[in-house]
């Protein structure tokens, strides 16, 4: 009989690339014997297939991964079954919480600066979903089933691969909530216990963290689709202690009525805005630890998008709901709530922010 390492391979009944199963955002979660929690990571989603020596980490887009996390492809071929397809999400923890900004800089098209990388903040891989095992496929079985078949075959895993935490008990997923946003984390997921895998498609929920607070309006871009003019998002600032005008994102996602509406509304803040306005670009350059405090800098993450914008006199104030900030910005597009005419925009600060005080990572590893 050949060795294991010598035997054939078997032809994955799931080949990338697949798209991962999505979620759809709720405002109250969901209780009941049906249901199965999850904390939410940030981090890079991925699926991960494993046929013999090959490994292959498929980003969410469909693409590969694996020249961005070289450290994790080793242990992969280690711990994962020969023959196998899991559904994961990639994420860097540092100094007890997920640091998605050191994720982020792991796109990187210099080899060297990768590896580097990969020495001083090495990724783990979390995983929370089986697609496939050898020859048979999963994706038709019910979560609970492919939830207990992904803890026996990863049941002696060890760093930087785990198996994400999941309960039944909604008291515990409330607790996961309130107690582990400042490690970063998103929030919660529940799944159906007898939902089956169905690619692209919103069949989770998730439950996520949302605050509001007030911005000052400076600037808009343009909509770029349609024959009427249009505002596409506009653009949000806050101030930091030493009086500077800190840019931390947009808002957007208006209506088409709303976004023809806006502009007539703007028009008269636009009036001399230029003069002196505190994002103006002959200022130079402002970055700080890497990130962009002003809009419209070219990064690589902006892949040569049209990031021009119109500049607004600083009298502006909006209402804003956001989810989560990280490095002083919005980590997600923000959501228009109402205008504050009655509020002047020099108090719009971060002193306003509510900090979710930090828990430990290893508090949600326990187990």
């Amino acid at each position: 009989m050949p060795s294991p390492e010598h035997r054939k391979e078997v032809n994955l009944p799931v080949q990338a690339p697949i798209l991962p199963m999505l979620s759809k955002r709720i405002e109250k979660l969901p209780v009941g014997s049906d249901w199965i929690y999850e904390p939410k990571w940030d981090g890079f989603r991925t699926i991960v297939f494993r046929n013999g020596k090959e490994i292959l980490i498929q980003s969410r887009e469909g693409k590969s991964l694996n020249r961005y996390f070289p450290e994790l492809l080793d242990p992969l071929v280690q711990q994962l079954p020969r023959e196998c397809v899991v559904d994961g999400e990639i994420v860097i923890a540092r100094n007890g919480a997920l640091d998605f900004d050191a994720l982020q800089l792991r796109i990187h098209p210099a080899e060297s600066r990768v590896k580097l990388l990969s020495r001083q903040t090495p990724a783990s891989i979390v995983l929370f979903d089986l697609l496939a095992v050898g020859a048979r496929d999963f994706r038709r079985e019910p979560f609970q089933d492919r939830r207990k078949k992904l803890e026996s075959i990863l049941s002696a895993a060890r760093p930087p691969i785990y198996i994400t935490p999941a309960t039944d008990d909604s008291s515990l997923a409330r607790d996961w909530f309130r107690r582990f946003e400042g490690a970063g984390f998103d929030g919660v997921m529940a799944k159906s216990k007898r939902g089956t895998y169905e690619s692209d498609k919103r069949t989770m929920v998730k439950l996520k963290h949302e605050r509001e607070c007030d911005c000052v309006v400076a600037g808009f871009r343009w909509y770029r689709t349609g024959k009427r003019p249009a505002i596409g998002s506009l653009l949000l600032g806050l101030y930091v202690d030493d009086g500077n005008l800190q840019h931390v994102g947009v808002c957007g996602s208006f209506s088409l009525e709303k976004r023809h509406e806006l502009v007539g509304f703007l028009e008269p803040y636009r009036k001399n805005a230029a003069s002196r306005h505190p994002w103006n670009a002959s200022d130079g350059p402002d970055r700080q630890d890497g990130l962009s405090k002003k809009p419209g800098a070219q990064s690589r993450w902006s892949q040569g998008k049209d990031l021009s914008w119109e500049p607004l006199r600083i009298e502006l104030v909006a209402e804003v709901a956001y989810d989560h900030m990280q490095s002083g910005r919005f980590r997600h597009m923000a959501q228009f709530r109402r205008w504050r005419f009655d509020k002047k925009p020099a108090d719009c600060t971060y002193a306003q922010l509510e900090v979710a005080p930090p828990e430990e990572l290893k508090a949600i590893f326990a187990r």
